[in-house]
Protein backbone atom coordinates (compact mmCIF):
# COMPACT_ATOMS: atom_id res chain seq x y z
CA UNK A 1 0.00 0.00 0.00
CA UNK A 2 1.14 3.22 -0.47
CA UNK A 3 1.82 5.75 2.17
CA UNK A 4 -0.40 8.57 1.62
CA UNK A 5 1.40 12.22 3.16
CA UNK A 6 -0.72 14.59 4.81
CA UNK A 7 1.21 17.21 2.52
CA UNK A 8 -0.18 19.45 0.20
CA UNK A 9 1.70 21.09 -2.46
CA UNK A 10 1.51 24.88 -2.83
CA UNK A 11 -0.95 27.49 -4.85
CA UNK A 12 0.25 30.54 -6.31
CA UNK A 13 -1.90 33.21 -7.80
CA UNK A 14 -0.91 34.50 -10.76
CA UNK A 15 -3.46 37.42 -11.53
CA UNK A 16 -1.10 40.40 -11.08
CA UNK A 17 1.07 38.89 -13.57
CA UNK A 18 -1.68 38.41 -15.80
CA UNK A 19 -3.00 41.89 -15.55
CA UNK A 20 0.63 42.89 -15.90
CA UNK A 21 0.63 41.44 -19.80
CA UNK A 22 -2.80 42.40 -20.34
CA UNK A 23 -1.95 46.09 -19.17
CA UNK A 24 1.20 45.95 -21.49
CA UNK A 25 -0.38 46.53 -24.50
CA UNK A 26 -1.30 49.93 -22.97
CA UNK A 27 2.34 51.64 -22.16
CA UNK A 28 2.23 49.44 -18.50
CA UNK A 29 4.64 51.32 -16.14
CA UNK A 30 5.68 48.71 -12.91
CA UNK A 31 6.65 52.10 -11.25
CA UNK A 32 2.24 52.64 -11.14
CA UNK A 33 1.73 49.52 -9.29
CA UNK A 34 0.11 49.44 -5.94
CA UNK A 35 1.22 47.83 -2.69
CA UNK A 36 -1.22 45.17 -2.59
CA UNK A 37 -0.14 44.26 -6.54
CA UNK A 38 2.99 44.37 -5.69
CA UNK A 39 2.60 42.37 -2.58
CA UNK A 40 0.76 39.60 -4.38
CA UNK A 41 3.49 39.08 -6.82
CA UNK A 42 6.16 38.89 -4.15
CA UNK A 43 4.20 36.28 -2.53
CA UNK A 44 3.78 34.20 -5.54
CA UNK A 45 6.91 34.27 -6.58
CA UNK A 46 8.62 33.26 -2.97
CA UNK A 47 5.83 30.28 -3.34
CA UNK A 48 6.96 29.23 -6.69
CA UNK A 49 10.67 29.86 -5.95
CA UNK A 50 10.36 27.70 -2.52
CA UNK A 51 8.28 25.04 -4.27
CA UNK A 52 10.58 24.62 -7.34
CA UNK A 53 13.45 23.62 -4.49
CA UNK A 54 11.91 21.19 -2.42
CA UNK A 55 8.74 19.84 -4.32
CA UNK A 56 9.08 20.41 -7.98
CA UNK A 57 5.67 21.03 -8.12
CA UNK A 58 2.64 23.60 -7.16
CA UNK A 59 -0.29 24.95 -8.65
CA UNK A 60 -1.99 27.85 -9.70
CA UNK A 61 -4.83 29.87 -10.01
CA UNK A 62 -6.02 32.76 -12.03
CA UNK A 63 -4.09 31.49 -14.51
CA UNK A 64 -5.86 32.51 -17.35
CA UNK A 65 -6.84 29.40 -18.69
CA UNK A 66 -10.56 29.66 -18.95
CA UNK A 67 -12.53 27.07 -17.01
CA UNK A 68 -15.79 26.56 -19.74
CA UNK A 69 -12.66 25.60 -22.23
CA UNK A 70 -10.84 22.80 -19.55
CA UNK A 71 -14.25 21.64 -19.01
CA UNK A 72 -15.08 21.40 -23.20
CA UNK A 73 -11.86 20.02 -23.91
CA UNK A 74 -12.58 16.98 -21.15
CA UNK A 75 -15.50 16.45 -22.17
CA UNK A 76 -14.74 16.52 -25.87
CA UNK A 77 -11.38 14.42 -25.25
CA UNK A 78 -13.77 11.66 -23.22
CA UNK A 79 -16.20 11.58 -26.43
CA UNK A 80 -13.03 11.09 -28.83
CA UNK A 81 -11.73 8.37 -26.36
CA UNK A 82 -15.07 6.23 -26.28
CA UNK A 83 -14.77 5.69 -29.70
CA UNK A 84 -13.87 2.21 -31.48
CA UNK A 85 -10.49 1.87 -31.96
CA UNK A 86 -10.33 1.42 -35.95
CA UNK A 87 -12.32 4.93 -35.71
CA UNK A 88 -9.43 6.75 -33.36
CA UNK A 89 -7.14 4.40 -35.44
CA UNK A 90 -7.41 7.42 -38.31
CA UNK A 91 -5.99 9.95 -35.79
CA UNK A 92 -2.56 8.02 -36.20
CA UNK A 93 0.92 9.76 -36.02
CA UNK A 94 2.31 10.74 -39.36
CA UNK A 95 5.56 8.66 -40.60
CA UNK A 96 8.49 11.02 -40.29
CA UNK A 97 6.63 12.91 -37.36
CA UNK A 98 9.67 13.62 -34.28
CA UNK A 99 6.91 12.90 -31.67
CA UNK A 100 3.87 10.12 -32.09
CA UNK A 101 1.38 13.05 -32.61
CA UNK A 102 -2.40 11.80 -33.39
CA UNK A 103 -3.68 8.86 -31.53
CA UNK A 104 -1.99 6.49 -29.71
CA UNK A 105 -1.57 3.76 -26.54
CA UNK A 106 1.19 2.20 -24.55
CA UNK A 107 2.39 -0.97 -26.16
CA UNK A 108 0.76 -4.00 -25.04
CA UNK A 109 4.13 -4.81 -22.68
CA UNK A 110 4.81 -1.34 -21.01
CA UNK A 111 3.28 -1.74 -17.45
CA UNK A 112 1.39 1.89 -18.19
CA UNK A 113 -2.08 1.77 -19.14
CA UNK A 114 -3.23 4.56 -20.59
CA UNK A 115 -4.38 6.02 -24.36
CA UNK A 116 -3.57 9.75 -25.28
CA UNK A 117 -4.15 12.11 -28.44
CA UNK A 118 -1.05 13.88 -28.42
CA UNK A 119 -0.49 17.76 -30.42
CA UNK A 120 1.67 19.96 -31.44
CA UNK A 121 1.79 23.67 -32.14
CA UNK A 122 -1.72 24.89 -34.21
CA UNK A 123 -1.05 24.53 -38.25
CA UNK A 124 2.29 22.32 -37.08
CA UNK A 125 2.33 20.27 -40.24
CA UNK A 126 3.14 16.93 -37.49
CA UNK A 127 -0.18 17.04 -36.60
CA UNK A 128 -3.34 14.87 -37.26
CA UNK A 129 -6.82 15.47 -35.98
CA UNK A 130 -9.89 13.27 -35.90
CA UNK A 131 -12.74 14.23 -38.13
CA UNK A 132 -15.02 13.62 -34.95
CA UNK A 133 -15.82 14.65 -32.22
CA UNK A 134 -17.37 18.31 -33.88
CA UNK A 135 -15.21 21.16 -32.65
CA UNK A 136 -12.15 18.71 -31.26
CA UNK A 137 -10.02 20.47 -33.01
CA UNK A 138 -11.12 24.13 -32.61
CA UNK A 139 -11.18 23.68 -28.54
CA UNK A 140 -7.64 22.11 -28.02
CA UNK A 141 -6.17 24.70 -30.40
CA UNK A 142 -7.43 27.34 -28.42
CA UNK A 143 -6.33 25.13 -25.17
CA UNK A 144 -3.04 25.05 -26.31
CA UNK A 145 -2.57 28.52 -27.00
CA UNK A 146 -3.71 29.41 -23.70
CA UNK A 147 -1.49 27.38 -22.09
CA UNK A 148 1.67 28.86 -24.02
CA UNK A 149 1.02 32.54 -22.68
CA UNK A 150 0.51 30.80 -18.60
CA UNK A 151 3.75 28.88 -19.27
CA UNK A 152 5.58 31.83 -20.43
CA UNK A 153 4.43 33.98 -17.37
CA UNK A 154 5.41 31.11 -15.28
CA UNK A 155 8.87 30.22 -16.86
CA UNK A 156 9.09 34.05 -16.52
CA UNK A 157 8.68 33.91 -12.81
CA UNK A 158 11.26 30.93 -12.66
CA UNK A 159 13.52 33.24 -14.32
CA UNK A 160 13.32 35.39 -10.99
CA UNK A 161 13.51 32.99 -8.54
CA UNK A 162 16.32 31.55 -9.70
CA UNK A 163 18.05 35.12 -10.32
CA UNK A 164 18.84 35.58 -14.03
CA UNK A 165 19.04 38.31 -15.39
CA UNK A 166 15.37 39.66 -17.57
CA UNK A 167 14.21 37.74 -19.61
CA UNK A 168 17.17 35.21 -19.90
CA UNK A 169 15.01 31.77 -20.05
CA UNK A 170 12.23 33.46 -22.66
CA UNK A 171 15.61 34.15 -25.01
CA UNK A 172 17.17 31.15 -24.36
CA UNK A 173 13.58 29.43 -24.62
CA UNK A 174 12.13 30.93 -27.58
CA UNK A 175 11.31 27.92 -30.28
CA UNK A 176 7.96 27.42 -29.89
CA UNK A 177 7.34 24.47 -32.50
CA UNK A 178 8.57 21.62 -29.87
CA UNK A 179 5.57 22.02 -27.17
CA UNK A 180 3.10 19.12 -27.39
CA UNK A 181 -0.40 18.89 -25.73
CA UNK A 182 -1.53 15.75 -24.63
CA UNK A 183 -4.86 14.62 -23.29
CA UNK A 184 -5.33 10.98 -21.51
CA UNK A 185 -7.56 8.31 -20.82
CA UNK A 186 -6.55 5.98 -17.45
CA UNK A 187 -8.79 2.77 -17.84
CA UNK A 188 -9.96 1.76 -14.09
CA UNK A 189 -8.02 -0.09 -12.06
CA UNK A 190 -8.23 -3.92 -12.04
CA UNK A 191 -8.12 -6.33 -8.63
CA UNK A 192 -4.59 -7.15 -9.52
CA UNK A 193 -3.00 -3.98 -10.68
CA UNK A 194 -3.44 -0.08 -10.87
CA UNK A 195 -0.45 1.11 -12.42
CA UNK A 196 -1.62 4.40 -15.27
CA UNK A 197 1.32 6.08 -15.48
CA UNK A 198 4.67 4.52 -13.96
CA UNK A 199 7.25 6.70 -11.29
CA UNK A 200 8.34 9.17 -13.57
CA UNK A 201 10.30 12.55 -14.21
CA UNK A 202 9.25 14.91 -16.96
CA UNK A 203 12.17 15.60 -19.84
CA UNK A 204 10.79 19.18 -20.76
CA UNK A 205 11.27 22.77 -19.66
CA UNK A 206 7.89 22.93 -17.39
CA UNK A 207 4.89 21.07 -17.63
CA UNK A 208 1.10 22.45 -16.97
CA UNK A 209 -1.86 19.81 -16.33
CA UNK A 210 -5.22 19.74 -14.78
CA UNK A 211 -7.31 16.56 -14.37
CA UNK A 212 -10.95 15.61 -14.02
CA UNK A 213 -12.73 15.11 -10.45
CA UNK A 214 -11.07 11.56 -10.61
CA UNK A 215 -7.35 12.54 -10.06
CA UNK A 216 -4.70 10.02 -9.55
CA UNK A 217 -1.86 11.59 -10.23
CA UNK A 218 0.88 11.80 -7.34
CA UNK A 219 4.00 13.25 -6.40
CA UNK A 220 6.99 11.99 -4.62
CA UNK A 221 8.85 13.66 -1.90
CA UNK A 222 12.55 13.36 -0.95
CA UNK A 223 11.41 11.14 2.05
CA UNK A 224 9.70 9.18 -0.48
CA UNK A 225 6.31 9.84 0.17
CA UNK A 226 3.62 9.92 -1.97
CA UNK A 227 1.65 12.97 -2.07
CA UNK A 228 -1.78 13.10 -4.30
CA UNK A 229 -2.79 15.86 -6.04
CA UNK A 230 -6.07 16.33 -4.86
CA UNK A 231 -8.32 17.41 -8.15
CA UNK A 232 -9.72 20.94 -7.99
CA UNK A 233 -11.11 22.88 -11.20
CA UNK A 234 -9.75 26.18 -10.66
CA UNK A 235 -6.16 24.89 -10.67
CA UNK A 236 -3.15 23.74 -13.29
CA UNK A 237 -0.62 21.73 -11.24
CA UNK A 238 2.95 23.00 -12.52
CA UNK A 239 5.95 20.58 -12.21
CA UNK A 240 9.47 21.47 -13.39
CA UNK A 241 10.90 19.23 -15.92
CA UNK A 242 14.88 17.65 -16.37
CA UNK A 243 15.64 21.23 -18.54
CA UNK A 244 15.27 23.18 -15.80
CA UNK A 245 16.69 20.74 -12.88
CA UNK A 246 20.04 20.82 -15.30
CA UNK A 247 19.63 24.02 -16.54
CA UNK A 248 19.70 25.11 -12.78
CA UNK A 249 22.71 22.75 -11.54
CA UNK A 250 20.37 20.87 -9.26
CA UNK A 251 18.78 24.12 -7.43
CA UNK A 252 15.43 23.39 -8.78
CA UNK A 253 13.92 19.61 -9.09
CA UNK A 254 12.58 17.72 -11.62
CA UNK A 255 9.87 15.73 -9.36
CA UNK A 256 8.92 12.12 -9.46
CA UNK A 257 5.77 11.65 -10.33
CA UNK A 258 3.03 9.01 -11.07
CA UNK A 259 -0.39 8.18 -11.97
CA UNK A 260 -2.64 5.69 -9.69
CA UNK A 261 -5.88 3.94 -11.94
CA UNK A 262 -8.71 3.86 -9.85
CA UNK A 263 -11.28 1.53 -9.01
CA UNK A 264 -14.75 1.50 -11.10
CA UNK A 265 -13.73 4.73 -12.77
CA UNK A 266 -11.99 6.29 -15.83
CA UNK A 267 -9.34 9.44 -15.70
CA UNK A 268 -9.12 11.97 -17.93
CA UNK A 269 -6.83 14.77 -18.12
CA UNK A 270 -4.72 17.31 -20.14
CA UNK A 271 -0.68 17.85 -19.83
CA UNK A 272 0.80 20.70 -21.81
CA UNK A 273 4.40 20.18 -22.30
CA UNK A 274 6.40 23.26 -22.46
CA UNK A 275 9.48 22.42 -24.43
CA UNK A 276 12.68 24.02 -25.72
CA UNK A 277 13.91 23.62 -29.40
CA UNK A 278 14.90 20.06 -30.23
CA UNK A 279 18.59 21.22 -31.55
CA UNK A 280 19.30 23.40 -28.31
CA UNK A 281 22.10 22.56 -26.14
CA UNK A 282 21.38 21.83 -22.18
CA UNK A 283 23.95 22.15 -19.93
CA UNK A 284 24.36 23.73 -16.23
CA UNK A 285 24.14 27.50 -16.68
CA UNK A 286 27.60 29.38 -15.88
CA UNK A 287 25.48 31.35 -12.69
CA UNK A 288 25.05 28.28 -10.96
CA UNK A 289 28.90 26.77 -11.89
CA UNK A 290 31.94 28.67 -12.95
CA UNK A 291 30.11 32.25 -11.27
CA UNK A 292 29.73 30.59 -7.69
CA UNK A 293 32.56 28.26 -7.95
CA UNK A 294 30.84 25.41 -8.39
CA UNK A 295 31.44 21.96 -10.51
CA UNK A 296 28.38 21.45 -13.19
CA UNK A 297 26.67 18.05 -12.18
CA UNK A 298 25.78 17.53 -15.80
CA UNK A 299 26.93 16.92 -18.91
CA UNK A 300 25.97 18.74 -21.90
CA UNK A 301 23.48 17.08 -24.58
CA UNK A 302 21.52 17.98 -27.46
CA UNK A 303 17.86 18.46 -26.54
CA UNK A 304 16.38 15.90 -28.96
CA UNK A 305 18.80 13.01 -28.17
CA UNK A 306 17.89 13.16 -24.86
CA UNK A 307 14.32 13.12 -25.74
CA UNK A 308 14.72 10.40 -27.97
CA UNK A 309 16.24 8.57 -25.41
CA UNK A 310 12.92 8.87 -23.14
CA UNK A 311 10.76 8.18 -25.81
CA UNK A 312 12.40 4.28 -26.26
CA UNK A 313 12.07 3.75 -22.60
CA UNK A 314 7.82 3.41 -23.56
CA UNK A 315 7.84 2.30 -27.07
CA UNK A 316 10.37 -0.65 -26.16
CA UNK A 317 10.37 -0.89 -22.15
CA UNK A 318 13.78 -2.44 -20.73
CA UNK A 319 13.47 -5.72 -19.45
CA UNK A 320 15.51 -3.82 -16.14
CA UNK A 321 14.07 -1.07 -14.82
CA UNK A 322 17.52 -0.10 -13.87
CA UNK A 323 18.19 -0.20 -17.44
CA UNK A 324 15.39 2.96 -17.76
CA UNK A 325 17.43 6.14 -19.18
CA UNK A 326 16.53 9.51 -17.21
CA UNK A 327 18.31 12.31 -16.60
CA UNK A 328 21.01 10.86 -14.51
CA UNK A 329 22.61 9.59 -17.74
CA UNK A 330 23.95 12.58 -17.73
CA UNK A 331 25.39 13.15 -14.43
CA UNK A 332 29.16 13.90 -14.29
CA UNK A 333 29.08 11.92 -10.59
Amino acid sequence: MVNKGVITIPTADLSPFLKELEESAYSYDADDEDDQKKKKKKDAIEIIGKACSEFGFFQVVNHGVPLHLMQKALLLSNQFFGYPLDRKLQASPLTGAPLPAGYGRQPDRSPDKNEFFMMFPPHSTFNVFPSDPQGFREVVEELFSCFVKTASIIENIINECLGLPPNFLSEYNNDRKWDLMSTFRYPNASEIENVGLREHKDVNFITLLFQDEVGGLEVKTEDHQWIPIIPNQNSLVINVGDVIQVLSNDRYKSASHRVVRQAGRERHSYAFFYNIGGDKLVQPLPHFTTHIDQPPKYKSFIYKEYLQLRLRNKTHPPTNPKDIINISYYSTT
